[in-house]
């Protein structure tokens, strides 16, 4: 299996070039975005069928100066406040999963945490990050249960991204995401999220029901920001 890899640098043009017209959208593929906002200069396009919002491709980051913002995350296991900023996806998460399940940590960034939590918890966890933890391994097994906690917004081809997460989730698991949503009360122009350089796709509840539906998972949210997928049984 290739490794899915959400960093994949993009080219040189201007973004400028795509005010007037339509691009494609990396969620659906479909060629319905249009221009939504700009915020220091970078241009965000919406797409019309999924409603995701994403960053025009020529203005991602290059892989190094990825990896250089991501270093400057601190991820620290042994801090409580950020294992309570964790918990708002592990508490739910963990109350809907049989004894012994068997997870990964997709996207598990430079400090690995909520997988440590969940081992706290008696489960099973692997990790996977394409720059910090880069065995591609993990992605040839399956799991009871996935978790990808300030992943989402990071990748360049979500498409692919949850098509991989898909495989590798059995019959009647869960996909846990955790991910700022971009709800109506939500100023994007102001919002904290796409001043972030490494942020790339932003998700509307309008998408989150769209990814359900195109994989047929059922889908609940159990606090802010914070979605469960469940694959079907059967």
């Amino acid at each position: 299996m290739k490794t899915r890899n959400w960093t994949k640098p993009g080219g040189h043009r201007a973004a400028s070039s795509h005010k007037s017209s339509s691009v494609a959208c990396p969620l659906c593929g479909l060629q319905r975005s249009r221009a939504f906002a700009e915020v220091n200069h970078r241009l965000y396009f919406e797409c019309e069928n999924c409603r995701l919002v994403h960053l025009a491709k020529e203005q991602r980051l290059a892989a190094a100066a990825e990896k250089q913002h991501y270093a400057l995350h601190e991820n620290d296991p042994s801090d409580a406040g950020y294992r309570a900023f964790l918990a708002r996806l592990a508490t739910p998460l963990a109350a809907r999963l049989p004894a012994g399940a068997q997870g990964l940590d997709f996207g598990s960034g430079p400090g690995p945490t909520l997988s440590i939590m969940l081992e706290e918890l008696g489960f099973d966890m692997r990790i996977y990050d394409p720059f910090f933890a880069p065995d591609p391994a993990p992605l040839r097994c399956t799991y009871d249960f996935i978790t990808c906690t300030e992943a989402v917004e990071h990748f360049f081809s979500p498409a692919e991204e949850f098509d991989l997460l898909d495989r590798m989730l059995r019959p009647g698991g869960w996909l846990g995401i955790m991910t700022g949503m971009l709800t109506a009360e939500r100023v994007f122009e102001k919002w904290h999220y796409p001043r972030d350089p490494t942020h790339v796709s932003f998700y509307r509840p309008d998408t989150v029901d769209w990814i359900a539906a195109r994989y047929g998972w059922s889908s609940t949210s159990p606090g802010r920001d914070v979605v469960l997928y469940r694959k079907p049984a059967t």
